[in-house]
């Protein structure tokens, strides 16, 4: 499988951080810094220039493919299952969970994965981050 979408990048930049972000999110907190690597969401004029954004639905796609990063999102995404007595807000404060809403609605919709779909209700009370939907549409 190619990289056209340079998602290597990704494995870079969690090369160095990818282990403590996930003892961190099993410990029910996550670090903002690692936010952008570990949970991408679609690049946003609003935010400025991010080169760990996701361009569009497709990217997506191939990220959930792309190895080992996909796999890595999995495991987090199902990390958040385990926290199930807590909130977004809980583990990420407002903006983060803000941006982990963003990026689970983006990833939901480029593959429909019940896994993402769960987390959604869960903690979203399976509602989709708006703004990530238009922007899906835009790109589209």
């Amino acid at each position: 499988m190619g990289d056209d979408y340079n998602l290597q990048r990704f494995v870079t930049a969690q090369a160095d951080v990818y282990d403590d972000a996930i003892d961190m999110l099993r410990r029910g907190v996550m670090c903002t810094p690692y936010m952008d690597c570990i949970f991408p969401r679609l690049e946003s004029d609003a935010d400025g220039p991010n080169a760990l954004a996701i361009s569009e639905l497709d990217e997506a796609r191939a990220y959930l493919a792309f190895q080992p990063i996909g796999n890595r999102y999995r495991e987090c995404v199902e990390t958040l299952f385990r926290l199930v007595r807590s909130s977004a807000r809980d583990v990420f404060g407002d903006t983060d969970a803000q941006k982990l809403h963003a990026s689970l609605t983006l990833f939901a919709e480029a593959s429909n994965e019940v896994l993402l779909r769960s987390v959604l209700m869960t903690w979203y009370d399976n509602r989709v981050d708006e703004d990530t939907i238009v922007r899906i549409g835009l790109t589209g």
